[in-house]
């Protein structure tokens, strides 16, 4: 079984919230080691009269404003450093962190270290409306070459295959138009080169064909995913606004028998936008199996990251990456 270290003094909530979602996840069969404050978490583990989960003591943190790659060389006894530092010495398999998101980067690709031949790790979110899709770059790297990009297809296929089960994904490269010609000289050289790889490349895809099953993965810079990710989502609840707004005004009794229909549809959509569902996201082109939660995690938030960095370690995420980069 696969063990996951819990940078758990990382978040808004942390560290009760971080224990109670390591209490959680324990309790579905999570093998979760707590890294913090021993002290504190100690305390918070008698409160919740959780289960005895392993704490290992790091007595700093990174706050919000510190330089990460800084804060990270600086700081040996931070909480996400340590947490990394029992991935890159075997001690753990994978690791969560709800804390700063360039810190966790940084403690991933400093302490952890890089897949062999990957220049950029990349965020990969899975896009969970319509037929789900993976996004990637979703906020890592702004600037990105060709080459990037051709390897972000190649990770974004095996998060494909591993969380959506599909056996041989379709990727498709974001653009302004479907044309082989469109877009600047990124997605110009980045079509030519990722039409000679060994991914399933469809062509560019636009922003509308995001759940809409054009391809399985959409690769991008880390800029335009991390845009197109939050338009999306913030789009999809405008419109549940607006759809509730308008039938709430409506007293037509056909319209209130409608509703009676509609609205736990539109409840069920907001449920899956919520990060609580899906705990966070993957860091890909690390060599272990790394997520990064939400800042504002609760405990659900927290079980779920852990299943997912377990699910990820245990299904051999990055030896999967690895041999995908090879090919």
């Amino acid at each position: 079984m696969a063990r996951i270290a819990l940078d758990a003094m990382g978040g808004d909530f942390a560290p009760q919230q971080t224990v109670l979602g390591a209490i959680d996840a324990a309790a579905r069969g999570v093998d979760v080691v707590l890294v913090g404050d021993e002290g504190a978490l100690r305390s918070e583990l008698e409160k919740a009269g959780g289960p005895d989960i392993p704490v290992v003591h790091a007595p700093e943190t990174i706050d919000m404003g510190d330089d990460p790659a800084a804060a990270i060389r600086e700081k040996k006894g931070a909480s996400v450093r340590v947490a990394a530092k029992l991935v890159s010495e075997g001690a753990a398999q994978g690791m969560v962190s709800a804390g700063s998101t360039g810190a966790a980067m940084a403690a991933a690709a400093i302490v952890i270290g890089r897949i062999p031949g990957v220049s950029r790790p990349a965020i990969a979110t899975i896009f969970p409306i319509g037929t789900p899709t993976v996004v990637l770059d979703a906020g890592a790297n702004i600037d990105v070459k060709p080459e990037h990009l051709a390897q972000f297809a190649v990770m974004g296929s095996v998060i494909a295959q591993v969380y959506l089960g599909i056996e041989e994904p379709t990727v498709g490269l974001l653009n302004i138009g479907e044309e082989a010609g469109k877009g600047r000289d990124l997605e110009r050289e980045t079509y030519a080169l990722m039409s000679a790889t060994g991914t399933r490349f469809v062509g560019n895809v636009e922003g509308r064909d995001l759940g809409r099953g054009k391809a399985d993965v959409i690769v991008t810079d880390g800029f335009t995913g991390n845009v197109l990710l939050k338009t999306a989502e913030g789009t999809a609840r405008a419109v549940g606004r607006v759809i509730l707004e308008t039938i709430a005004g409506d007293a037509d009794p056909e319209v209130q028998a409608a509703a009676a229909v509609i609205l736990p549809r539109i409840a069920g959509l907001r449920e899956k936008f919520d990060p609580e569902a899906y705990g966070g996201a993957h860091l890909v082109g690390v060599k272990g199996t790394v997520v990064i939660a939400h800042g504002s995690s609760s405990r659900v938030a927290i079980a779920n990251a852990l299943a997912m960095a377990a699910e990820g370690a245990e299904r051999g995420l990055v030896s999967r990456i690895e041999a995908g980069l090879r090919d």
